[in-house]
C-alpha cells in the first residue's frame, strides 16, 4: 500500500504570510524595486524577467570598461564640491570677479555651487544604482545618454581643475586650513562611515568565504590533485583580500590617526589666546552700503578695533572712500552719466562725485551684495538709500571720536593725473591736517614709507607678507596677511619674533575659530556683526575630551564592526550546513538506486552534479522531470500527480503496483523518481532527480524557513519480480503534494 503524502494546508498557510507581510510591501514590492532601479540605471522601464549575471561576469567587457568613468566622474565632482563649499569665505570675492567681466552683480558663487551639486548628485546616484544592481545579480547595461552626460562631466571637472591649477592655487590651501577645524570630527565620522560599509563588505566576504567552501567540499579526490593550484578557489581568496585588506587598513589608519593628528583647534582651555580684534571691511557691508558712514558707524556698534577703507583721489585733489576702479557697482551713475559709467573714479571732480548716490544700490536693489544678508529695518533702509560717497576726512573724524585705528589701502590715480606722482605725499598732508592722533593710523602703502616715516612718525607701519629678516631690518612690528598664509605652520615664525599679525579676509566662523585658536591678533572681517557674538572658538575641544572620545568611538566601532561579522558568518554557516546535508542526502539517494539496480544489469557509474547555490525562479513540474511531462495525469480533488514513464516496448504493459519506502530524512516533502527499465541507463533521470531534490529542498527553506526530508522508494526494499519480467520496466507511483490553486 503506498504511504500517505502529508497534505499542508495552503490556504492557511497563505493566509498566515498575509497576515506576517509588513504593510509597506502591500504597496511597494521587490518586482517594483528591481524595475525601478533598472530603468533608472538602463532606461529600460518595461517590466520583465531581470537577466541574472553568471559568478565573475556582472556584466560585458564593454561596460567593465566603461564602469571606470563612472567612477572617476564621481570622484571630481565631489571633489570639487568640496573644494568649493570650503570656499565660502570667498564667494562675495568671486561674485565681484565675474561682475567686472560681466558687469552684471549675482550670485554667481551660488550658481556654481548648485551646478556642481548637481553634477555630484547625477553621478552619485548613477554609482549607486550600479551598486544595488549588482547587488540583486543583475547585468549592467548603463544607457548611452548617460555614459554620453558622464564624458560630458569628467571634460566640465577637468576644465575646472585646470582653471583651479593655473590661476586658483590658493584654493587648495582653504581646503586644507579646513581640514585643520574638522579634522576631528571628520575622524570621528569616518570611523562611523566604517561601520556603516562593514554590513555589505562582510556580507560579501563572508558569501566569498561560503562560495569557496561548498566548492570545495563538491572536489572529489581527484579533482584535488588535479586543481591542486585552485584556479576558482585561488580567484575567490585573491578578491577577498583585495576588497577586505584595504578597508582593514583604512580602519586601522583611521584608529591612529589621533596620534599624529594636529588641530589648532584642540587645546586646553587655559592655552586659548584673548578673542582677535576686528578690523571693519569697509566698514559694516552686511549692515550698511560700503565704504559710507553708515556702514563704518554699524562697524563701530558691533564692537570694531579699527576701520578698513579703500582710498582714490579726485581730479581735484581730494581723498574719498571708494573701492572699485569705476563706479558702476555702488553708486548711480548709470542714471546719472550712463556714458562715463566705466570711467575710472580719479578722473571725476568731487563736485560730482558728492552727488551721486551711494547707497541705493544696496536698500532697493532687489538683488543683495551678499547672500544670506539679514534683511534691513525699515529705518536703516531709509537711511542706506540717502547715503553719499564719503572724504577720507570724514573718516578720520569719526576715527579720532570714536578712538578707532584706521588702516586702508591707497590706489593710485589715473596715468594723465596731475598728483600722479605725489599722491601719497599729498594724502599723508591731508591725515596731518585733520589733527587726529598719529598712532591711531595704520600705514599699509608700500609707496615711499621713508618718507612717510620721516614725515609722520607715528604712524603706526604695517608691511605685507615679507621674510621676518627684512621686517626687522625696516623695524616693522605688524603685516597684514591673507587668511590663506595660516596654513604655512600657523605663521610661527612671525610669531616668535613679536610681529602682530592681522588676517584678511575672515567671514566664516570656522575660519575665524582656526585664527582664534592659532594666536591671531586681529582680523579683517565683512561679517562683523557674527563674528563679535561668539564667546568661543566653534569646533574647540580639549585633548582630554577628544581622547575620551576618540577611545570610546574605537571600542564601539570595533565591537560593531565584529558583530556584523559575526552575523553574516552565522546566516553563511548555517546555510552551508543545509547545503551539506542536503548533498549527503542526494550522495546516499544516488548510492541506494546503484546498489538496487546492481542486481539486474550490474554496477553502473552515476554522476551526481555538485550542488550550487539555486538562484533560478521556483521550479515548475516541467522542470521538476522533463523527460515525463508529456504523461503526468492531475487530480484536482486530491492535488496528486502520477506519473508513468514511457516504456519503449511495442506492447503495452499494465502499471505495477505502487511501492513507497520510506528513506529516513527531515521532513515531510516526497520526491518523485521514476521506475527505469532494467536495460536503459539510468544516468539522466537519477541526476536531474538529484538535481530537483536540492532545488526542491532550497525553495521550502527559503519559503518557511523549516527543513523538509525527501521521501524515495528503496530499490533495495521493493518487492522483487519474476525473472520472466526483468526485462520489462518498472513503474512507480509517486505522490507530490500540491495547492489547490496549481492543480486547477
Amino acid at each position: 500500500m503506498p504511504m500517505k503524502a502529508n497534505k499542508i494546508e495552503p490556504q492557511s498557510q497563505t493566509r498566515k504570510q498575509k497576515k506576517d507581510t509588513p504593510w509597506i510591501l502591500h504597496i511597494f514590492n521587490h518586482k517594483c524595486f528591481v524595475t525601478t532601479i533598472i530603468g533608472c540605471y538602463s532606461c529600460h522601464w518595461k517590466i520583465r524577467q531581470e537577466k541574472k549575471f553568471k559568478h565573475g561576469q556582472c556584466c560585458s567587457l564593454r561596460e567593465r570598461l566603461f564602469y571606470p568613468y563612472l567612477v572617476i566622474s564621481f570622484c571630481m565632482s565631489v571633489l570639487l564640491v568640496f573644494v568649493w563649499v570650503e570656499s565660502s569665505n570667498e564667494y562675495n570675492g568671486f561674485d565681484w570677479v565675474i561682475f567686472i567681466g560681466t558687469g552684471l552683480w549675482f550670485f554667481w558663487s551660488i550658481v556654481l555651487l548648485s551646478f556642481l551639486g548637481i553634477l555630484a548628485a547625477y553621478t552619485s546616484l548613477l554609482l549607486v544604482l550600479g551598486i544595488l544592481l549588482l547587488w540583486e545579480g543583475i547585468e549592467l547595461y548603463l544607457h548611452w545618454c548617460h555614459k554620453t552626460l558622464i564624458l560630458l562631466v569628467i571634460v566640465i571637472c577637468s576644465f575646472f581643475f585646470w582653471i583651479l591649477f593655473t590661476y586658483w592655487k590658493d584654493r587648495w590651501l582653504t581646503v586644507g586650513l579646513s581640514l585643520q577645524v574638522f579634522a576631528p570630527y571628520i575622524h570621528l565620522s569616518s570611523i562611523a562611515m566604517m561601520v556603516i560599509l562593514s554590513w555589505p563588505l562582510a556580507f560579501y566576504l563572508i558569501h566569498l568565504e561560503g562560495e569557496a567552501r561548498i566548492r570545495r567540499y563538491q572536489m572529489t579526490c581527484n579533482e584535488r590533485k588535479r586543481n591542486k593550484r585552485c584556479n576558482v578557489l585561488t580567484k575567490l581568496r585573491a578578491l577577498q583580500v583585495a576588497i577586505g585588506l584595504p578597508f582593514f587598513l583604512i580602519l586601522l589608519c583611521l584608529y591612529l590617526l589621533p596620534l599624529g593628528n594636529f588641530s589648532p583647534c584642540v587645546q586646553e582651555k587655559n592655552k586659548l589666546a584673548p578673542k582677535p580684534d576686528f578690523f571693519g571691511h569697509r566698514g559694516a557691508p552686511m549692515l550698511g552700503p560700503e565704504n559710507t558712514i553708515m556702514s563704518f558707524e554699524k562697524a563701530v556698534e558691533h564692537g570694531a578695533y579699527g576701520l578698513e577703507s579703500d582710498v582714490h583721489i579726485s581730479y581735484d585733489h581730494v581723498p574719498f572712500l571708494m573701492h572699485d576702479s569705476d563706479l558702476r557697482r555702488t553708486t548711480n551713475i548709470k542714471e546719472v552719466l550712463p556714458d562715463a559709467s566705466l570711467t575710472h573714479p580719479s578722473l571725476f571732480d568731487w563736485d560730482f562725485l558728492s552727488t551721486l548716490n551711494a547707497g541705493k544700490w544696496f536698500s532697493h536693489a532687489p538683488i543683495k551684495p551678499f547672500f544670506g544678508m539679514k534683511p534691513l529695518s525699515k529705518a536703516d533702509r531709509e537711511r542706506a538709500g540717502n547715503q553719499k560717497i564719503p572724504k577720507l576726512t570724514e573718516l578720520l573724524e569719526l576715527a579720532q571720536k570714536e578712538k578707532k585705528f584706521v588702516i586702508f589701502d591707497l590706489n593710485g590715480p589715473a596715468p594723465n593725473h596731475s598728483l600722479r606722482a605725489l599722491y601719497v605725499r599729498h594724502v599723508v598732508s591731508i591725515i596731518l591736517d585733520s589733527q587726529i592722533e598719529q598712532h591711531l593710523i595704520f600705514w599699509l602703502p608700500n609707496f615711499e614709507r621713508e618718507y612717510v616715516k620721516k614725515k609722520a612718525p607715528g604712524f603706526q607701519q604695517v608691511g605685507r607678507l615679507l621674510p621676518v629678516e627684512r621686517l626687522t631690518k625696516e623695524n616693522i612690528t605688524r603685516i597684514n596677511a591673507d587668511y590663506k598664509n595660516l596654513f604655512y605652520n600657523g605663521m610661527r615664525e612671525y610669531r616668535a619674533a613679536n610681529i602682530s599679525i592681522n588676517l584678511y579676509l575672515v567671514n566664516e566662523p570656522w575660519l575665524f575659530s582656526l585664527a582664534w585658536c592659532s594666536r591671531i591678533p586681529s582680523v579683517t572681517t565683512d561679517n562683523i556683526q557674527v563674528l563679535n557674538e561668539m564667546t568661543q572658538p566653534s569646533y574647540f575641544m580639549t585633548p582630554k575630551y577628544y581622547l575620551l572620545v576618540w577611545i570610546l568611538m574605537d571600542i564601539l566601532s570595533a565591537v560593531f564592526i565584529v558583530a556584523i561579522f559575526y552575523f553574516h558568518w552565522w546566516k553563511e554557516s548555517k546555510q552551508e550546513k543545509f547545503l551539506k546535508s542536503t548533498s549527503i542526502h542526494t550522495e546516499s539517494l544516488s548510492t541506494s538506486l546503484r546498489t538496487g539496480n546492481s542486481k539486474n544489469q550490474g554496477p553502473s557509474c552515476i554522476p551526481i552534479d555538485p550542488v550550487s547555490r539555486v538562484t533560478e525562479i521556483p521550479w515548475t513540474h516541467a522542470a521538476l522531470s522533463p523527460a515525463l511531462t508529456k504523461n503526468v495525469r492531475k487530480y484536482p480533488d486530491s492535488g496528486c500527480v502520477s506519473v508513468v514513464p514511457m516504456k519503449k516496448a511495442s506492447k503495452s504493459e499494465p502499471v505495477s503496483k505502487t511501492i513507497k519506502t520510506p528513506v529516513p530524512g527531515e521532513g515531510n516533502i516526497r520526491q518523485l523518481v521514476p521506475t527505469l527499465k532494467a536495460s536503459e541507463s539510468i544516468q539522466a533521470p537519477v541526476q536531474e532527480s538529484a538535481r530537483e531534490t536540492i532545488f526542491q529542498s532550497s525553495s521550502a527553506v527559503k519559503a518557511n524557513g523549516t527543513f523538509s526530508s525527501i521521501d524515495v522508494s528503496h530499490p533495495q526494499k521493493q518487492t522483487e519480480r519474476p525473472s520472466n519480467t526483468k526485462s520489462s520496466e518498472e513503474s512507480l507511483s509517486v505522490f507530490i503534494t500540491s495547492s489547490p490553486s496549481s492543480s486547477s
